[in-house]
């Protein structure tokens, strides 16, 4: 089972739940699950690991993909 069947939330649903419990959900997120927000959310970035090294030169920590999924959630929130 994936981290959003367990968790009970979807992909959209982050830009919908209170603050307290973003960061609960997204603290218990693994890289890949942060990785595959990220990817859904933003078709065009650049995100996955293979693409990453190939533009890029290296890939994304988990640190550094919930530093950039918190900033997507936050311009995405309906307010």
């Amino acid at each position: 089972m994936n981290f959003w069947k367990k968790s009970g939330y979807n992909y959209q649903q982050l830009t919908e739940i209170s603050e307290e419990a973003l960061l609960l959900l997204v603290n218990a997120m693994d890289r890949k699950d942060i990785i595959e927000w990220l990817a859904w959310n933003d078709p065009n970035g650049v995100y996955h690991d293979e693409q990453s090294l190939k533009e890029l030169g290296n890939i994304m920590s988990r640190a550094e993909g919930l530093e950039i999924l918190l900033k997507q959630v936050e311009e995405n929130r309906i307010v």
